[in-house]
């Protein structure tokens, strides 16, 4: 067993990183933008996790494999903190998570979710996303259904390849 003190919360973020969202096994739950904060409390790790979306079935099981996680690296005292607010976007998405993704053939959010140019002009509504296919590149694809294998996932087609892909939606 590992003292609390010996590791650094950096470490503990990389270790983090290594853990697979249980929805998309190829982005880990750091680059998806769920965990919020690591801190040590006196001798107990509390890893703060937001939820994909409210009543987020997963997050029972990302609670689970972060404290798995953490053990199999020696820390016995490790605490789980949800935090609804602010709530997640994919905003919080890493790059790396962005680009895992498109190599998994889902294809990443293009918008900033939060959009705070037009507040002064009031509430407008943003036109669909220019979405690529991500099996060939092309943007020459189209909606096929608000609903996709997740909540967090729009179905879409490529008109020029003619694969329907997942589209993970701007929360």
């Amino acid at each position: 067993m590992m003292t609390a003190l010996a590791v650094s919360v950096g470490q503990v973020w990389a270790w983090l990183g290594e853990v697979a969202d249980p929805e998309i096994p190829v982005i880990s739950i750091v680059d998806l933008g769920i965990v919020r904060d690591v801190a040590l409390d006196d001798d107990t790790w509390v890893v703060t996790i937001t939820p994909t979306y409210s009543g987020c079935p997963a997050m029972t099981v990302i609670a689970d494999s972060v404290v798995d996680a953490l053990r199999a690296h020696g820390l016995e005292r490790v605490r789980i903190a949800t935090r609804l607010a602010p709530a997640w976007t994919t905003d919080w998405m890493s790059a790396a998570g962005k680009a895992a993704l498109t190599g998994y053939g889902i294809a990443p959010p293009v918008q900033q979710a939060i959009d705070i140019s037009g507040l002064h002009a009031g509430i407008r509504r943003r036109a669909a996303p220019a979405v690529s296919c991500p099996h060939c590149g092309s943007a020459h694809t189209q909606l096929t259904s608000e609903f996709g294998s997740t909540p967090c996932k729009a179905l879409y087609k490529c008109l020029d390849c003619r694969e329907p892909f997942d589209y993970f939606k701007c929360h």
